[in-house]
């Protein structure tokens, strides 16, 4: 089944219900009794799978290096000299106990909580490897090249080595595994019958990293019971809205036969706002796709619905992108932030720095620091008024900064220090903000939407025209379809390009006030 397009979906349930698609997050709906208690319950955080396999590639291909480099210099060059070809040789099997070891398939994290089996067949590949090597090296006549107390010492060291991190590894997985680091936090939505098969088919699983924290439901008759499969029905659907943003949730499966087309629609418009994986079970269902059109959850067939964006190796990358760039212009741009503070100071009374709630990842409220471009009494914290043209609450050297968008620039510190956002990403909005006495969600659908990834201190809409007064829902819907465009088509080089362009569209300000 080919991956949805979330826009098109959301618009298909919108079409289809004729309701808004703007989910609660707080207000007059109050979570559930039962899940407000789970929703307090401690909760580490996630660990990608993906990640831990790599790192530990990464780890390993070091080790061998340094074990063989190490036997090299502690025995050859004090005999023989430096001999360049032993550091093609450490090398060659270097890259080769990688390759081997991904063949073995002990690079999963199933494999890292095993005992024998893990041990048996790393030692398997090791002696390949090796194995190859000396093949090569007989074939190539230059096995009097290198030395045979090297190469033994070299094989020994090397698997012991391997094993005791591999036993180190284990010990490590295990307790991220209980604390719940590499487990995969599930609601199933839906409950009866279709449900109660889900769940047991998951819970058969016999090496699984889905863990089922309960069912959400929005029918209250017969067909839901308050436990389903000795899992407890923790709410409706909008509980589970309101429940993911007070916790971690990781993944969500709908027990919903795809008849159920309706209801389907309905109750992604209200979740596809949440940064989650969302997937429909094909368990029970009688119509059969191709067996490409799946992924499963160990054995079980699942219809990928919508991913949650900016997961696994992207999130690293874009980390490192923000701490390293963000460090670099936060230095760079130091003389300047010191002149503004002082040109502040003398143009008016009151702190250099204003500090200010926002709406940050998946709803969070963040604190964000910007340069003081107001008066201090006039400064409106709750943003009951945007600031206009012409404002007279904005002080002289306020409007300068406004302007040119150097009051932004404390927000580095939120990137580099903090770590509350990102270079690049949707542009975070104040608490409480208001257009034509609405909230932001109230005016445009799927609002919320935009809060799936960290937001950012500029971002595709602001390069776009974007910015500025926020004075009708136009306006605030051409932000949130440039942000959810953004959402929908990240990669590291559309933040760098984005990052350029950010300069050149500071000069076109006319809605900066």
């Amino acid at each position: 089944m080919a991956q949805f397009d979330s826009r098109s979906m959301v618009e298909a349930a919108a079409a289809t219900l004729g309701t808004s698609t703007a989910a609660p997050v707080s207000g007059p709906h109050r979570l559930a009794a039962a899940a407000e208690q789970a929703a307090e319950e401690p909760v580490a955080p996630a660990m990608s799978p993906i990640v831990l396999a790599g790192a530990v590639r990464m780890i390993e291909l070091a080790l061998v290096a340094l074990i063989g480099t190490a036997i090299y210099v502690a025995y050859v060059v004090p005999m023989e000299g430096i001999a360049w070809h032993y550091f093609g040789a450490i090398a060659a099997v270097s890259v080769l106990a990688m390759l081997a070891f991904q063949v073995a398939d002990i690079y999963q994290v199933q494999a890292f909580r095993g005992h024998e089996k893990q041990y048996f067949r790393l030692a398997s590949a090791w002696s390949v490897v090796f194995l190859m090597l000396i093949g090569a090296s007989f074939f190539a006549k230059a096995g009097e090249e290198f030395s045979r107390v090297w190469l033994g010492s070299f094989y020994a060291l090397g698997l012991i080595g391997l094993l005791v991190f591999r036993r180190a590894l284990f010990v490590m997985v295990r307790a991220w595994t209980k604390e719940g680091r590499l487990n995969r936090r599930t609601a199933i939505v839906g409950g009866g019958e279709a449900g109660e098969n889900l769940i047991n088919a998951i819970k058969a699983e016999r090496d699984t990293d889905v863990r089922i924290i309960g069912v959400f439901d929005d029918r209250a008759d017969d067909r839901s019971p308050t436990h389903v499969a000795g899992e407890r029905k923790l709410g409706t659907v909008d509980d589970l809205v309101e429940f993911a943003r007070r916790t971690r949730v990781d993944l969500v499966i709908f027990a919903l036969p795809i008849s159920a087309e309706g209801r389907i629609l309905a109750m992604l418009k209200k979740l596809w706002v949440l940064p989650v994986d969302i997937r429909l079970s094909a368990h029970s269902n009688k119509l059969r796709f191709r067996p490409r059109s799946y992924s499963y959850l160990g054995s079980v067939p699942v219809l990928d619905v919508f991913d949650r964006p900016i997961t696994d190796w992207d999130v690293v990358m874009k980390f490192l992108f923000d701490r390293i760039v963000g460090a670099v212009a936060l230095i760079l741009l130091s003389p300047l932030m010191l002149a503004t503070a002082v040109a502040i100071k003398l143009d008016s009374k009151g702190p250099v720095f204003f500090k200010q709630r926002r709406h940050g990842f998946n709803n969070d409220e963040i604190e964000v620091y910007k340069f003081r471009s107001l008066y201090t009494d006039m400064t409106d914290h709750a943003v009951q008024k945007s600031v206009t043209k012409d404002d007279p609450r904005v002080t002289r050297v306020g409007r300068f900064i406004r302007k040119t968008s150097i009051d932004e620039l404390p927000q580095l510190i939120n990137v580099v220090v903090k770590g509350n956002l990102s270079l690049v990403g949707p542009r975070p909005h104040a608490v409480n903000q208001k257009i034509e006495n609405r909230q932001f969600d109230e005016a445009v659908d799927g609002y919320f939407a935009r809060h799936r990834v960290k937001p950012g201190i500029t971002g595709w809409a602001q390069i776009n025209g974007w910015r500025g007064e926020l004075s009708s829902p136009e306006k605030m819907k051409g932000r949130v379809e440039h942000d959810l465009y953004y959402i929908e088509n990240w990669s590291l080089l559309f933040d760098l390009e984005i990052l350029v362009k950010t300069p050149l569209a500071l000069l076109k300000s006319e809605n900066a006030y």
